[in-house]
């Protein structure tokens, strides 16, 4: 199993950037995508999920009204959506795959985001 992120970069506050991951290898039906972030120092924070097949949807309440997260399941790809950008959502983010009723889960490599004037 492979994630890979894409999409970070830096953006003036106020802007948006349309993260994607890239997920390979999976042969299973039930799983959680989720993507993290991180800033030094601190721990990792969920900020949303998307499960499979449902497609139900969650949010961290600091990202609620500005982030969406997606799927495209042709491609095998998630996408985090985040409108309205803040200095404080400077993070590396990551994506992560949960299989479900197992211990399985999988981590991408990250991408930084940066938001700034």
């Amino acid at each position: 199993v492979q994630l890979v992120e894409s999409g970070g970069g830096l953006v003036q506050p106020g802007g948006s950037l349309r993260l994607s991951c890239a997920y390979s290898g999976f042969t299973f039906s039930r799983y959680t995508m989720s993507w993290y972030r991180q800033t030094p120092g601190k721990e990792r924070e969920l900020v949303a999920t998307i499960t499979n097949p449902q497609g139900s949807t969650n949010y961290a309440d600091s990202v609620k009204g500005r982030f969406t997260i997606s799927r495209d399941n042709a491609k095998n790809t998630i996408i985090l959506q985040m409108n309205s950008l803040k200095p404080e959502d400077t993070a590396v983010y990551y994506c992560r795959a949960q299989i479900s009723y197992s211990a399985l889960n999988y981590w991408g490599q990250g991408t930084q985001v940066t938001v700034s004037s």
